[in-house]
């Protein structure tokens, strides 16, 4: 008989960590976690398993989980007929990487919540995303579907395991895609092609790739920046990138009032976003704005960076100093309503005045731009045209704007917020170490720097013992062995971090993080790495970490880190992996660049022969030429300095061995290839030298 949990009971999902897990505790299916347990009773009964992956800030996958999971009729047809198993994707990114495989075997879009039916020995068979609770969308019920391979799991046990194995070889087919390539040196004009591939996919009115939904894409934004830099009579590039984070800024995606980027837009304009909150998303929108500034030093940029910056950290900072995973897209079971507003809700908050300038600029109409008459907030009518329209200087037109911003805002506040996922990611806490480090070094913000440092030394205590990185830490709790992306995020933000602090601790740790990265990651035969240790037992195939999807691939952070660490130590075998890897991607790089974007970064500092500036002096004598550093786009140099009397670390002795002020003035070591220019001593000439890239 089908095991229901009685009503009011909690099932195994209860004592689980995950927030997400957890959501699903109070249902009636008899829900087990991913583990030896649930494969155990799969096999002991010869029942299927039935997968469902999402993670807690996903809108689709709480509608599955009140139609379906919560509804004791459908549950009972999963507990007689199936092992149900719940997974937190963000928990166990190989899972989900494994799995979305068969929804695109199957010729259907992945995403979550993903569905997936699976033998006893964890070989799907069928899968999909979303199943309504009965026929819509075009898509077939859920009790209808588990009716049909409950079905064939009984009287065509055959077909269904000849099927699964077809299933196992195109996951592994899917798993080494692009791996057999012949490898072939990556070269500058490459990456050039790179952003004119992504060039052409741009949408010249909008901004961003492609139409309706729209991603921010961060990592190939930044890479038309970077094809720019080196093709710099190519405007396109440029304004494609910036026009791109203009909409986005004064775009719904963006939070007008609180700071901070929503995951996606429903339209291709930025207006109505899926409200979830991803703190990977807001990491490298970080970083991307900070770069915009050094390349076209606008306001706009500067302001969407201290919003970020104190977005995260109002919302997303634990009290220790790590970072919380995300923030919800639903409030009181709607989507959006903590974030939208109609008239009346503003002209309740503000002054008559102020409330027709925030209505006029924000176009908060009766009619709305979203579900019931509400309006998704979007920075439509310029200042400077609010200033003439009410004959007012620029300057008190801006005064009062931010006053009503400031009062929305206050008010908002006492409204019931979204839920939020607050597990402490590695990986995801080193990809907003690497943002706010960067953010804080370029706009000279101590205290940005000092929520990276926070961060990094909370992970560093409690996830890494110096030999092996934990992924996920919660409720006191470190736990999950980490993954790839995890060393490699991390080691990247750390490789950044000390170019803000000069901290060598940082540089070292980052130096073993690599080390062992390398040990439990790399595939030698395959020249490529693994997502999972070499030792992980609970997957059907080998996964390989090579897309850049959402956020960056653990291969091409890992593979950012190795080449900034070989410019910061000048040890050569630090590019050994580095030049393998690239060039064995370098057909799918040319291919494929909106897949490949972060390692499209990667590599433009390889070519570029791991370049590095090294300052020399005390403080006060190199101020002018750390200031040419902050204000000058050069994303491929990385930046050493120590002060005089401090001991050299063992690692960086090549680094900073002969390269000292000259004539008592600080003096700055800009190398490539292991080989220095002469000193430069002035600020002026440095950021020319910064800006040129050679061969271009």
């Amino acid at each position: 008989m089908a095991q229901i949990p009685p009503s009011g009971a909690n099932n195994r999902l209860a004592r689980e960590p995950s927030p997400y897990l957890r959501q699903h505790a109070s249902n009636p299916v008899d829900w087990y976690p991913w583990g030896e347990e649930a494969f155990a009773r799969a096999r002991a009964e010869n029942k299927p398993l039935l997968l469902s992956v999402g993670y807690s800030a996903c809108h689709w996958c709480h509608v599955m989980a009140h139609e379906s999971f919560e509804n004791p009729d459908i549950a009972r047809l999963m507990n007689e007929w199936f092992i149900n198993v719940k997974v937190d994707r963000e928990e166990r990114p190989d899972v989900d990487q494994i799995y979305q495989g068969v929804v695109q075997l199957m010729g259907q879009g992945g995403g979550w919540p993903l569905t997936v039916f699976l033998t006893p020995d964890l070989l799907p068979f069928y899968g999909g995303t979303y199943f309504p609770p009965d026929d819509r969308y075009g898509r077939p019920g859920f009790p209808k579907v588990l009716q049909a391979l409950h079905e064939a799991w009984v009287t065509k046990r055959e077909e269904v395991l000849r099927q699964s194995e077809e299933f196992r070889e195109g996951l592994g087919e899917l798993a080494g895609y692009g791996l057999d390539a012949v490898p072939a040196a990556l070269a500058p004009e490459d990456l050039v092609a790179m952003g004119g591939s992504l060039l052409k996919r741009v949408d010249g009115v909008n901004g961003g790739f492609g139409g309706a939904p729209k991603f921010p894409n961060p990592m190939n934004v930044a890479l038309l920046l970077r094809a720019w830099r080196r093709d710099s009579g190519n405007e396109a590039l440029k304004k494609a990138a910036l026009l791109t984070l203009e909409r986005m800024a004064l775009g719904g995606i963006h939070d007008q009032l609180g700071g901070g980027f929503h995951r996606y837009s429903v339209d291709e304009r930025w207006t109505v976003p899926h409200f979830e909150k991803m703190l990977y998303d807001n990491a490298q929108l970080l970083h991307l704005y900070t770069e915009a500034f050094q390349v076209e030093p606008r306001p706009l940029w500067r302001k969407v960076v201290e919003e970020t910056a104190e977005y995260v950290r109002r919302e997303m900072t634990d009290a220790r100093g790590g970072f919380y995973a995300t923030q919800d897209a639903d409030s009181e079971g709607e989507e959006g309503k903590f974030f939208v507003w109609k008239p009346a809700e503003v002209r309740e908050v503000l002054a008559p005045e102020l409330a027709e300038l925030a209505l006029r600029h924000f176009r908060i109409t009766p009619a709305g731009n979203f579900e019931h008459g509400a309006t998704v907030l979007e920075a439509v009518v310029p200042v400077e045209t609010l200033a003439k329209e009410l004959q007012l200087s620029v300057e008190e037109a801006e005064r009062r704007l931010g006053e009503a911003r400031r009062r929305l805002f206050e008010a908002r506040e006492q409204r019931v917020k979204p839920g939020r996922d607050d597990k402490i990611l590695a990986g995801w806490n080193g990809l907003m170490i690497r943002g706010l480090a960067f953010a804080g070094r370029v706009f000279d913000r101590a205290d940005w720097v000092e929520l990276a440092r926070r961060s990094a030394d909370f992970l560093l205590s409690e996830l890494w013992d110096g030999q092996r990185l934990l992924r996920s830490y919660q409720e006191g709790q470190a736990r999950i062995p980490g993954f790839l992306e995890d060393y490699g995020d991390l080691a990247s933000g750390l490789t950044a971090l000390y170019q803000a602090t000069f901290e060598p601790r940082y540089l070292e740790a980052a130096e073993a993080l690599v080390k062992a990265a390398e040990a439990l990651f790399w595939d030698g035969e395959k020249g490529a790495y693994l997502t999972a240790p070499k030792s992980q037992q609970d997957l059907v195939v080998a996964t390989y970490a090579t897309f850049d999807n959402a956020f960056p691939s653990g291969a091409s952070t890992l593979t950012e880190a190795q080449v900034a660490l070989a410019a910061l130590t000048g040890n050569k075998q630090y590019l050994d992996l580095p030049e393998r890897y690239v060039s064995r991607m370098r057909d799918q790089l040319r291919q494929n660049p909106m897949g490949y974007g972060h390692l499209g970064l990667a590599a433009d500092a390889l070519i570029e022969g791991a370049p590095s500036l090294t300052l020399a002096g005390a403080r006060e004598t190199v101020a002018s030429l750390l200031s040419a550093t902050r204000v000058t786009y050069a994303p491929t140099v990385a930046l050493a300095w120590k002060e005089p009397e401090a001991l050299v670390p063992p690692s960086m002795r090549e680094t900073f061995e002969g390269r000292g002020p000259v004539g008592g003035r600080g003096a700055a070591y800009l190398c490539r290839h292991f080989a220095c220019e002469p000193p430069i001593t002035e600020a002026g000439v440095l950021a020319r030298k910064l800006a040129l890239v050679p061969g271009s």
